[in-house]
């Protein structure tokens, strides 16, 4: 079975440990992760880049899905990734909850809660539903 150990050596090396993201919590339908708001992470506006909350969201569902895999799949990939967005931050700590609402055969769906933590209280910036569609291969 997985660990946060495991999940976060996962990391190292490829686009979600660039980012920084941290998983913080992971039980059997929902997964946890964090990441420290950087200067590069910022549009030329000051305000915290859209893609950064949507790779956050992406990478826990993500990750959220291939802890869900069935024995025998090999992987997985996002088949549909949807965000409207609430609002932003400048700094401090991005995190993101995502919860299982679909773990299927072969298709798994996660709806993410990314909010900038910092704030107080802790700021939604995305609304709900938003959602990320993943596929297995077998």
């Amino acid at each position: 079975m997985l660990d946060l150990d495991a999940l976060n050596e996962r990391s190292v090396g490829k686009f979600p440990g660039f980012l920084g993201v941290v998983f913080t919590y992971l039980d059997g339908t929902e997964i946890g992760a964090e990441l420290c708001i950087r200067d590069e992470f910022m549009a030329p506006n000051g305000f915290l880049h859209a893609g950064t909350i949507v790779a956050l969201a992406d990478t826990c569902c993500g990750y959220g899905c291939f802890a869900s895999l069935p024995q025998g799949a090999t992987g997985f990939t996002t088949i549909e990734l949807k965000s409207n967005h609430l609002g932003t931050a400048r700094q401090g700590t991005l995190a993101s909850l995502a919860r299982a609402v679909h773990r299927g055969r072969t298709t798994f769906m996660y709806f993410p809660t990314p909010a900038a933590l910092d704030a107080s209280p802790p700021r939604r910036v995305v609304s709900s539903p938003p959602q990320c569609a993943c596929s297995s291969a077998g």
